[in-house]
């Protein structure tokens, strides 16, 4: 069965539909809010592609991380991330994540859809 790993804040009607749909869902924690599971504790195979807003992969600069460390378990499964930025932002955002790894992918909130469901 497919399932998807979310980060708290992700949009809960799109969920919803997955879900009806027989999509499984599965909270996942950066490690800091406590939302789930911590992302760095996924399995092989756990999910198929795990989505989020980017500010939930990007430290504080006193944590001495980067967005790579938080999702070091993704790139390490070659497990796809999915992370929303609006538009006009992609390009920073890209810049922000620096060397994320080549699963991590940058999405408008209205690409996410259609994002999640080429990793299903």
């Amino acid at each position: 069965m497919a399932r998807v790993g979310y980060f708290e804040g992700t949009d809960p009607l799109l969920l919803a539909k997955l879900s009806a749909e027989g999509v499984e869902t599965l909270p996942l924690s950066n490690g800091w809010d406590g939302h789930g599971k911590f992302v760095n504790h996924l399995r092989k195979g756990e999910v198929n592609v795990v989505v989020g807003y980017l500010h939930k992969v990007i430290p504080a600069e006193q944590e001495h991380m980067k967005a790579a460390d938080i999702l070091f378990a993704c790139k390490n499964f070659d497990i796809p991330v999915i992370l929303v930025v609006p538009a006009p932002q992609r390009e920073k955002a890209k810049r922000i994540l620096g060397d994320a790894g080549p699963n991590v992918y940058v999405a408008a909130p209205e690409e996410l859809e259609p994002q999640i469901r080429k990793h299903l």
